[in-house]
Formats: C-alpha cells, structure tokens, sequence
C-alpha cells in the first residue's frame, strides 16, 4: 500500500488534517468520493462473476468466487489504487480475511441501529480519519445489503449440497440466516495520511 493521500478541501476535511481524530468527513469529500468508487468497482466485479457463477454452476459455484475471486479482487483494487480494500461483517464466514477490527465492528454495529431507526440499508456509511499505532489513516465502510442473490448461501433455509461445501470451505462460518434487506457486512477501504 502506498502512503499517498489527497489533500481534503472540504471544510470538514480541513477538519480532519488538523490531527483531531476520531472525526468525520464530509459526503462530498474528494477522498470519500475516491473510496466510494474504488467500492462501485469491488462490488460491480464480484457481483457480474457471482451472478456468472451461480448461472453455470449454481450456489456451490458461487461459493469458489467468494472464497477466491472476492480476495484477488480487493486484493488487485488494493494493489492499483494505495488504499486497503476489503469487506467485513459482524458474522463473519472468512474468519481469516474478514474479521472486523474495533473501529469495524463500531461502525458495523451503529450500522445496526441506523438500520433499526430506519434508515435505508443501501444508504448507510461511515467515513473518519483514525489514528492508531499505525499512524492517521483515512477509513470508510459502506454496508452490503442482503439481497435476493445472497440467500442461496447466506439465507435462512440453505440447501444441502451448499450446507456441505460452506462447511467444508469455511468451518467457522457465522454468517447465515440473513433476510433480504439485512445488512451482510460491509466494504471497507483505509488509506495512510501523511502529515
């Protein structure tokens, strides 16, 4: 990852490069409008192979792109672009590559009671600066809506040959019995700040 980082021209990113953290960035800030794309480019590829998985081979498919592409995936992103891209979830199937941090499972559970006072799931993200032993980085997670296509391996009722291979693939696997409209994780993107 490279530690390159756009200077922030709202006032609210003025506000961040003051070295008070934790604090919030403005929607319209250049580098949240950055991670939003590098997510419009994550989501929009995993989505056309599962979708190009589950039409050739099913949901037990499916279930090689999440375990392989989805990592290469964020892994290419992270690589090109100097941010850190990845997604993570309160109830995690890749214990290994997806377990939240501290500030992910805060951000994943106000996610929740955002979610609960009614705010539309599509909608819901979260950008700060965070400063940590690292050092300042810039951090952003926008949550993943369950949708229709998740339920065959994330559902409630999974069907056994899926059942099978999840537990094969993934045997500390936490996330099923999900709903359309629930939030299944979430992408999430840190860049390194420099001074």
């Amino acid at each position: 990852m490279h530690p390159i980082a756009r200077p922030i021209l709202t006032a609210a990113g003025l506000y961040l490069l003051t070295g008070l953290t934790p604090a919030l960035a403005s929607a319209d800030d250049p580098m949240t409008e950055e991670a939003k794309g590098l997510i419009k480019e994550f989501a929009g590829q995993l989505q056309s192979e599962l979708k190009s998985a589950m039409e050739t081979g099913g949901p037990v498919e499916a279930i090689s792109v999440c375990k392989d592409r989805a990592p290469a995936i964020a892994a290419e992103l992270s690589e090109s672009s100097g941010w850190e891209v990845g997604r993570t979830s309160l109830k995690t199937r890749n214990t290994t590559l997806n377990t939240p941090d501290a500030w992910e499972t805060r951000v994943l559970e106000s996610f929740e009671t955002r979610l609960a006072d009614g705010q539309p799931v599509d909608t819901l993200t979260q950008a700060e600066v965070v400063e940590d032993d690292g050092g300042r980085s810039f951090r952003f997670m926008k949550a993943i809506p369950t949708q229709e296509l998740c339920l065959a391996c994330h559902g409630e009722t999974i069907g056994e040959p899926v059942l099978k291979a999840l537990d094969e693939h993934y045997p500390n696997d936490r996330a099923r019995g999900f709903k359309v409209g629930d939030i299944r994780g979430a992408f999430t993107l840190s860049k390194p700040l420099t001074d």
